[in-house]
C-alpha cells in the first residue's frame, strides 16, 4: 500500500460510513507518520479502519469495501473495518496519532496509530509477521528502542510485558 493509497481509504470509508473522521489500526498506520515507508512496511494490501464517531457503522465497511469486494478487485487494496477495542494499544495512543488531512482525502480525517503505539501493538500479537514489522521499524530507526519499551510498559492488561520487553532487547542488542 502506498500513502496515496491510504488517502484514498480513507475518502472511502468515510463516504461509507458517512463520518469525517477515522481511526486507522494495522501495520499501513505507518503511512500517517511515514509517507515513503520502506517496503518491507507495506506489504499489507489491508487497511485497518474504525470510524471515530459513527462506530456502530464498522460492519459496513466490510461490505462495502472488504476483501473480495468490487473496491478490492478494481484498486488491488481493501478497505477492514475494525473495532477499537480489537486492537490492544498504549494508554494515550489517541493523543499521538498522526492526522492524515489533505485534498487528498476531500479533508476527511484519518487518525494513524504513531510508530511506536504501533509497534507495542504489533508486538502483543507477536506473530512472526508481526515481529518482522517491529523489528524493520527498530533497524531502520523509525521507533526507538527506549521509547518502544516505555509504552510496552503502559500496555494494560497485559501479563506477557516482560516477555515483549526482553524481544526488545535482544533486537536492539543484534542491531548493534
Amino acid at each position: 500500500m502506498t500513502r496515496g493509497e491510504l488517502e484514498h481509504a480513507i475518502r472511502a470509508a468515510c463516504d461509507v460510513t458517512g463520518d469525517t473522521e477515522l481511526w486507522i489500526f494495522g501495520s499501513q498506520a505507518i503511512l500517517g507518520q511515514y509517507p515513503r515507508a520502506p517496503e518491507a512496511l507495506r506489504q499489507s494490501a489491508e487497511c485497518d479502519v474504525a470510524p471515530k464517531n459513527r462506530p456502530e457503522k464498522v460492519d459496513l465497511l466490510d461490505a462495502v469495501l472488504g476483501e473480495l469486494s468490487q473496491f478490492h478487485r478494481t484498486h488491488g487494496f481493501y478497505v477492514h473495518g475494525i473495532s477499537t477495542e480489537a486492537a490492544t494499544l498504549p494508554q494515550g495512543w489517541q493523543e499521538r496519532a498522526v492526522k492524515v488531512q489533505n485534498e487528498n482525502t476531500r479533508q476527511y480525517a484519518g487518525y494513524c496509530v504513531e510508530a511506536h503505539d504501533l509497534a507495542a501493538s504489533k508486538l502483543v500479537a507477536f506473530r512472526d509477521k508481526d515481529r518482522s514489522f517491529v523489528r524493520v521499524l527498530l533497524s531502520e530507526r523509525l521507533v526507538s528502542a527506549e521509547t518502544l519499551l516505555d509504552r510496552i510498559r503502559n500496555l494494560e492488561p497485559l501479563e506477557e510485558r516482560e516477555r515483549l520487553v526482553r524481544w526488545v532487547n535482544s533486537i536492539r542488542q543484534d542491531l548493534t
